[in-house]
């Protein structure tokens, strides 16, 4: 019997629907956590859901979970999904992607008459982008442990909007406790976000596990003062200091190679005059490295260098550590599963180590847990112009429809496929 396949022209143009709720000129979305384009975004995922015949239910943290029963009804589900909420400028396929690959699933299984023994969700993860509140992974985190769901709720973004409260305002503060969802296997379908699969000709990454991850929270005090009378050798400019730490930050990613990499992503300077040397100066710090060991010590010299920074420059330096997560290992045995279902429709892959963070490396602490890669032009992310090609976005779904159903055990007039 030939493997079932997914509608690839239908999830392709679920894509482009989607991608109308928050478009922007140059092609991508803004589709930030809790404003009113996110609510009309998972408005939309919930009546399609409907559509498909699907059930759904919200989380108190706002986590979206649509279900399609199975023949066992008190068997954990068989999940997938990712995040519907995106970066200022983001694109049109990070995280929704992974999102509507399940829904297609879940359309191909009603088409196709094929019934599994385990319930089949799709999951919709609150705020993994961290953008408009930080961290990231809020509702993964909360799922899997790593925040409280008060501490979560308390967040506020830079007009000091309450998390709490935006998600009540858009409708989706849910009854449920988020940490009381038991799964049986979860995989997460996602655009590389990077150039490794592009370059090899591959459409499908089998995912092994994803870095590692340290954020810190810099600020950096000196002395404002007149840009005029003052002299260069007595000035306490917390601008020249914290250059000295982003030059620092660059190279400790250049020398932890292979696999660091190590970015200042925002910074804000004080009083921000053009005549007054800055005083005070907060900036963000990302280090990334799959081995926890090497991101321990790009951590200790960050720390060295603001210390050395603070010294030599007469300023004060203040290093928080903002947020951390070990490299993940995914599940050997659903890591199997994804691989076969490339082999199965005679995809070639090649193993690959997450370079960004995902909801899955927070569900991995609860369920097993695996992804699949496809590429994306160029290796852009988080960028208006991310693009990915309608087939491989095809074959990645393709692949996650055979892991799952393989997971969850299937059957097609009235013959055990699992069998």
């Amino acid at each position: 019997m030939s493997a079932p396949t997914v509608n690839g022209d239908r999830l392709w143009q679920s894509l482009m629907d989607m991608a109308q709720h928050g478009a922007t000129p140059k092609g991508g979305v803004c589709r930030l956590a809790l404003t009113d384009i996110d609510k009309a975004g998972r408005d939309l995922f919930v009546e399609w859901c409907r559509q498909a015949g699907m059930t759904t239910r919200v989380d108190k943290v706002g986590n979206i979970f649509a279900r399609r029963p199975g023949r066992d009804p008190k068997a954990d589900p068989v999940v997938t999904g990712s995040h519907l909420d995106s970066q200022p400028t983001g694109g049109r396929f990070d995280g929704v992607y992974g999102v509507l690959a399940g829904l297609e699933v879940v359309r191909s299984l009603n088409d196709q008459a094929i019934e599994t023994d385990a319930p089949i969700e799709v999951a919709v993860w609150t705020n993994e982008e961290g953008s408009r509140f930080s961290p990231a992974m809020m509702g993964s985190g909360v799922y899997g442990g790593a925040f409280t769901l008060e501490e979560i709720l308390d967040k506020q973004d830079i007009d000091g909007k309450r998390f709490g409260d935006e998600l009540e305002r858009i409708g989706y503060a849910g009854e449920d406790d988020p940490t009381d969802h038991p799964m049986r296997a979860y995989f997460e379908a996602h655009i590389e976000q990077g150039p490794i699969l592009e370059a090899a000709g591959l459409p499908v990454g089998v995912v092994t596990g994803a870095q590692g991850q340290r954020w810190h929270e810099i600020t950096v005090t000196g002395m404002e003062a007149h840009a005029g009378p003052t002299p260069m050798a007595i000035r306490k400019d917390a601008l020249v200091a914290a250059a000295k730490i982003i030059q620092c930050v660059n190279e400790i990613g250049h020398e932890h190679q292979p696999g660091a990499c190590a970015t200042v992503g925002f910074i804000q300077s004080k009083p921000n005059s053009r005549n007054v040397i800055p005083g005070e100066v907060f900036l963000t710090t990302d280090l990334r490295h799959p081995d926890d060991a090497q991101l321990t010590k790009m951590d200790a010299a960050l720390k060295e260098c603001c210390a050395n920074v603070a010294e030599e420059s007469g300023v004060t330096v203040d290093v928080v550590d903002f947020w951390y997560f070990a490299p993940t290992p995914f599940d050997e045995k659903l890591v199997t599963l994804v691989r076969h279902g490339a082999d199965l429709h005679g995809y070639q892959t090649q193993p690959i180590v997450s370079g960004a963070g995902h909801d899955a490396v927070y569900v991995a602490r609860r369920a097993p847990t695996a992804m699949i890669f496809t590429p994306c032009e160029d290796g852009i992310s988080h960028n208006e112009v991310e693009n990915a090609k309608p087939e491989d976005l095809e074959a990645g779904c393709n692949v996650l429809y055979h892991a799952m159903l393989e997971a969850a055990g299937w059957h097609r007039g009235g013959h055990n496929e699992a069998e």
